[in-house]
């Protein structure tokens, strides 16, 4: 059985696709609100109730879970105490082996974003069950704003100067996490998935501007003014913070990395940025 949290979000609805294609025959689909999940239930996938913050549930909806994918929660600042109650419910139920949507370059990133991953790493070391760590890249889709708001203001706009970062799509990202949960390695180890090839945002500018026949510069900003920018329309202080502290982390190489193990698990290269600027501007 292999069973996946989160799998009424984005990434978890792809995964779930990837192992419906490799022929998975039993996959449990923990979710906080079922009823918000049917769609999902089918012959080869259940949809079962796991609350990060009901941790009553974690341990009744991981029995017989052979193989665990514990992706990442999206509230910052309460990922670790929750990603450490699902560890400890899948020692609980005997999970054989636990695969963890990471970030990019996590041990050493000064990206904000990497401390609550490298608390949740470390969490899983501690456990004594076997690991996967999916070092997870940023994804090609957290651009679709800022293509967004150049096609409508003329500019990209960010901090990242001239950072090359290693992006893929979402797509990408979940059949990685799918080939691993299909496979039968069980052991502990760590995979840098990064895209096929890196790009600055210079470059995503000079992408937009061939595909529109827009001259779209890219506008180097101070991590104050973009965050102030991101707040103007309409991010939470706190989130665009977090964003502009990720650029200025870029800029010195923490979203790039040339690893190879992206490509390799999945057996293709990663999305384009040319594809991904095409799909948002057409």
């Amino acid at each position: 059985m292999i069973a996946l949290t989160g799998a009424n979000g984005q990434l978890g609805r792809l995964v779930i696709d990837h192992l419906n294609k490799a022929g998975a025959a039993g996959i449990r689909a923990l979710v906080r609100s079922p009823e918000k999940a049917q769609d999902l239930a089918s012959p080869t996938v259940s949809v079962v109730e796991a609350d990060y913050d009901r941790p009553e549930t974690l341990a009744p909806a991981l029995a017989g879970v052979e193989k665990l994918l514990l992706i990442s929660g999206s509230e910052i600042g309460q990922r670790t105490r929750q990603h450490k109650a699902v560890i400890d419910a899948a020692k609980t139920a005997g999970v054989s082996v636990i695969a963890y949507t990471s970030i990019l370059n996590a041990d050493t990133s000064p990206m904000i974003l990497a401390k609550e991953h490298r608390e949740t790493e470390a969490a899983l070391k501690a456990s004594g069950i076997p690991y996967v760590l999916l070092r997870n890249g940023w994804y090609l889709e957290n651009y679709a704003g800022t293509v967004a708001a150049a096609l409508e203001h003329g500019a990209v706009v960010g901090s990242a100067g001239d950072g090359k970062i290693a992006a893929a799509g979402r797509n990408d990202y979940a059949a990685a996490a799918a080939a691993v949960l299909a496979g039968d390695d069980t052991s502990t180890r760590t995979y840098e998935l990064a895209g096929s090839s890196a790009f600055t945002l210079a470059d995503l500018a000079s992408e937009i501007s061939a595909q529109t026949g827009r001259e779209i510069p890219f506008n180097n900003l101070p991590a104050d003014i973009y965050a102030g920018i991101l707040v103007q329309a309409g991010l939470p202080q706190a989130f665009a913070d977090i964003l502009a502290d990720s650029d200025t982390a870029a800029a010195g190489g923490a979203l790039y990395s040339d690893s190879p193990d992206l490509q390799d698990l999945i057996g293709r290269p990663s999305e384009t940025l040319k594809d991904f600027v095409r799909a948002q501007v057409g």
